[in-house]
């Protein structure tokens, strides 16, 4: 028998809806699904340990071979809420950035609008967990996922990286995607596009079934993040991938 087609997911909030259909039991006979997080699961791409991963979108020039396969990913048309840099000060007197480990997109994006956006040129410092209970003072840090969503109570200064990357360049963006590291075949594809799709279709459901009392789960589903991997993503996506060459 054929071993199973394994797929690298991210084990936050914002990719329920992508999940849900495999958490449901769809394609259970085809695919083997592992939970990370998303510098982790792109990782795992890389060493071929799967050979799908939901991975940051920044991780796609490091793969020898890619292949998004699904018209379905992680992006922002709008605020997203959950990619943000938070102080105590305004942006301009931001001395040192704690950088996020668990997504490299986020940092890079974030590096992208320091420099073209915001203009300003602190210290970028690489964190561990728990490094959140250090933003203060004139040390501001970039959070993503859950944490960030949590972080918005905690923080007098919130800036959306989604939001600022829309004012610079009149985009959405693009955080992650389904990435293939080999050519799989279409019936597969034809098959996972339409899981990865299910879920958009039961977004009371998946809130109902993650309390969290932080953040409007319904909302940050159908309002910050926007599902759909549609043209002015896909161009979004070169801009970013031309500007990270920069």
């Amino acid at each position: 028998m054929e071993r199973k087609i394994r797929v690298g997911a991210v084990s936050y909030l914002n990719t329920k809806p992508l999940v849900y259909a495999f958490e449901q039991g769809a394609m259970e006979q085809e695919i083997e699904l592992l939970f990370d997080y998303p510098a982790k699961v792109a990782a795992m791409l890389l060493a071929d340990q799967v050979d799908v991963g939901l991975i940051p979108v920044a991780m796609i020039p490091g793969l020898s071979e890619s292949h998004i396969i699904s018209d379905f990913g992680i992006g922002a048309s709008q605020p997203v809420a959950s990619v943000c840099l938070f102080s105590e000060v305004p942006v301009s007197d931001i001395k040192e950035i704690l950088v996020d480990y668990q997504s490299r997109t986020s940092a890079a994006l974030l590096r992208i609008l320091l420099k073209k956006f915001w203009k300003i040129d602190p210290v970028l410092t690489d964190t561990k967990d728990g490094y959140q209970e250090n933003i203060k003072g004139t040390t501001a840090g970039l959070v993503i996922g859950d944490r960030a969503l949590k972080q918005r109570a905690h923080s007098t200064y919130i800036y959306d990286l989604a939001e600022a990357w829309r004012a610079l360049t009149g985009l959405p963006f693009l955080f992650a995607a389904w990435v293939a590291n080999k050519k799989l075949p279409a019936s597969f594809i034809a098959a996972f596009n339409q899981a990865t799709a299910e879920g958009l279709q039961h977004l009371p459901e998946i809130v109902a079934a993650n309390p969290f009392p932080e953040y409007d789960l319904f909302h940050y589903y159908s309002e910050n993040i926007d599902y759909i991997l549609d043209e002015q993503k896909r161009e979004a996506l070169g801009l970013f991938l031309q500007y990270l060459h920069e």
